[in-house]
Formats: structure tokens, C-alpha cells, sequence
């Protein structure tokens, strides 16, 4: 259900309009803002989420019980 709703809710917010240029055109200077290729983002994005889950889940559980795992997956699911 979050899913579907808050990312509409979220775009409302903060007024998402999908004329402006991102970032990486409106301030391309070689150096610091470059456009990158959509397949190194997601793979970016991928590695950082799979490398994390597997670890954190577990400790958080060891750590502090289930409880706080669980609020972990449910709200960073959602956030």
C-alpha cells in the first residue's frame, strides 16, 4: 500500500516536475557533475542494497531482538 501511495504523495511535496534538468545536465563540468550511464547507477544502487540487507538485518536481531529488525524491513521499506 505504501508503496503505491508515497512516492505520489512525496512528488506532490516537494513539487516534482519533470521538465527541470537533473544535476548532471544543468551543472555538467566534466569534473563533478558527469552523466552516468543508467546501467552503472543501478548497479551502484543494487550493490549498495544488497550488501547491506544481509548484514544489517541479522545484527540489529542479534543486537536488540526481533522487534527492531522487524521495524527495520517494515520502514525502510516503505522510507
Amino acid at each position: 500500500m505504501a508503496g503505491r501511495t508515497y512516492p505520489f504523495w512525496i512528488a506532490k511535496v516537494f513539487g516534482q516536475n519533470d521538465d527541470n534538468p537533473p544535476p548532471s545536465q544543468r551543472f555538467a563540468d566534466g569534473k563533478e557533475y558527469v552523466k552516468t550511464p543508467t546501467q552503472v547507477v543501478f548497479a551502484h544502487h543494487f550493490a549498495s542494497i544488497a550488501g547491506a540487507g544481509p548484514i544489517v538485518g541479522p545484527i540489529l536481531a542479534l543486537a536488540f531482538g526481533w522487534g527492531p529488525a522487524w521495524l527495520w524491513i517494515i520502514l525502510g521499506a516503505i522510507f
